[in-house]
């Protein structure tokens, strides 16, 4: 392969430990400032290689259920450094938190939302008001949750914007004030990956699966047992009869369709 002037390949396979390619492998290659230079994943063999300035970089590689692992490298001018084949070791799943009833610490959780604006943007907002609890059984899967939002608690940084999607074209808080996700179905899917489904009633008394790809574990922190979770699931505003919608220029919708919801959180045993 060419290489332009001042460059050099860096490259590495990624196996198991059964000597099988880690297909779902991720890269980071950083220079000496500690800033990436290129990322990017595994081809279907395991198998990475970039074209990056000539220099001493570091390469971190990670893949779910694996220990990351760190190497180094020294590229030529228009030469090929090879880290060959790197075995990713099998990491230990986190813990799960202890069977009982949990609730989330508000202030060290945040629920929100990405929605795509006139084709080309990306709006970001929150709910600043919520709450929830878990009940942990001894067999996860057995686990159920309740959580409940303020509607009226929308947030994304414009007043005109929250006061429309708070009327009846969008959340209608005044008839529907809470946004409220209920689940008795946790499946576990492999590593720290758990998805979770459940019903959200909203507006019409449409339902919807809410959350998915749920990963957590358990620690102590400052004296107390806590664990935490990221969750991400996208809904379709049809689905829940919200589909206000106007055209720009061209056919282009002025608000997507669907919105991405991504959650973090932290839970505390119940008091």
């Amino acid at each position: 392969m060419s290489v332009p002037p001042g460059a050099g390949f860096v490259s590495c396979r990624v196996l198991d430990p059964v000597n099988e390619p880690v297909r779902g492998a991720e890269f980071a290659v950083s220079d000496a400032m500690g800033r990436t230079v290129v990322s990017g994943g595994a081809d279907p063999f395991g198998s990475f290689v970039a074209a990056v300035p000539a220099g001493d970089y570091r390469l971190a590689v990670t893949a779910e259920g694996y220990t990351p692992y760190r190497g180094s490298a020294s590229v030529g001018d228009s030469a090929h450094s090879s880290l060959g084949d790197v075995m990713l070791q099998v990491a230990q799943p986190p813990a799960l938190p202890d069977a009982g009833d949990w609730e989330i610490e508000p202030m060290h959780s945040s629920v929100g939302f990405t929605a795509r604006h006139i084709g080309l943007a990306r709006i970001h907002g929150r709910f600043n008001t919520f709450a929830g609890a878990l009940r942990i059984a001894e067999r996860v899967e057995q686990s159920a949750m309740h959580v409940v939002i303020d509607a009226s608690s929308i947030d994304t940084n414009v007043k005109m914007r929250d006061d429309h999607l708070r009327s009846a074209d969008f959340l209608d808080v005044d008839h529907f004030p809470t946004l409220e996700f209920y689940s008795e179905r946790f499946v576990h899917k492999g590593g720290s990956r758990w998805a979770i489904t459940g019903a959200l009633p909203a507006r019409c008394d449409a339902y919807g699966h809410a959350r998915r790809g749920v990963p957590g574990s358990g620690q102590r922190h400052g004296g107390e047992t806590r664990a935490a979770c990221r969750a991400t699931t996208e809904l379709h505003r049809d689905d829940f009869t919200v589909n206000w919608q106007t055209m720009l220029a061209r056919g282009i919708a002025a608000v997507g369709s669907s919105v991405t919801i991504e959650l973090d959180i932290q839970i505390v045993p119940k008091s």
